[in-house]
């Protein structure tokens, strides 16, 4: 199969797998694959460090917006896939903490943060030959992507999956935590005023619930061949 140096934008909630998903497909096409949610943590993650966000996830929005003019965080490209560095640290770890899913949401809905983010994307997608993920990447940030998916799952699986993730890392949650979390997530995500997660209108839905990462690409691969084949 041979398919051109394509944009394919991958959206949907929290834990339907969407990293994953597009990692593999980068791996099979040979192209490059952008986390957009790995940025808005890393920029999370700044400001819990330096104390822009209080107890209630409110965030000092000056202070985060002047940190923004100097910030640096970058994506390297390595066999084992992207790894995200900020200000020259390797954050692929301390970006998936609790923490920092607790505050992502509020962070990611400021328009500034997002224009930060979407400038880095366009950056590291104007060769093509792209997957990339997050929220909004097929509505707003790559509306015309040749290739646009929007997943979802059912909230439970989401949660167990999250789960399992945390459990194997060491932290100490209950099921119901981390569904509480999601919930919350997907609230924020949904109704917020700049660039709400929705599903465009020419994306192709993938429910994953009862799906194996194996079969997922199957399905894609059809969805290729019909298309490129």
């Amino acid at each position: 199969m041979n398919v051109p140096r394509i944009i394919i934008a991958i959206d949907g909630y929290s834990s339907t797998g969407k990293s994953s998903f597009a990692k593999l497909i980068a791996e099979e096409l040979g192209f490059i694959h952008l986390d957009s949610g790995a940025l808005y943590r890393a920029v999370t993650l700044y400001a819990l460090r330096h104390d822009m966000i209080d107890y209630r996830n409110r965030v000092d929005e000056n202070a985060l917006l002047e940190a923004l003019m100097s910030l640096s965080i970058t994506l390297k490209h390595t066999k084992k896939g992207t790894e995200t560095y900020l200000e020259g640290e390797n954050v692929d770890v301390p970006i998936r903490q609790m923490d920092v899913s607790n505050a992502v949401s509020p962070v990611s809905a400021i328009p500034f943060v997002r224009n930060f983010v979407d400038k880095l994307l366009h950056k590291y997608a104007k060769e093509g030959g792209v997957v990339m993920d997050g929220r909004d990447i097929g509505t707003n940030v790559f509306p015309s992507a040749q290739l646009k998916i929007f997943m979802t799952a059912d909230t439970r699986v989401r949660a167990e999956r999250r789960f399992a993730e945390m459990k194997n890392s060491g932290k100490k949650l209950s099921v119901e935590e981390v569904m509480k979390n999601l919930e919350e997530r997907d609230y924020i995500d949904s109704h917020r005023a700049v660039s709400p997660l929705k599903k465009a209108d020419d994306a192709i839905v993938l429910d994953n619930t009862d799906m194996t990462l194996s079969q997922q690409m199957e399905w894609l691969r059809k969805i290729l061949e019909e298309r490129w084949g």
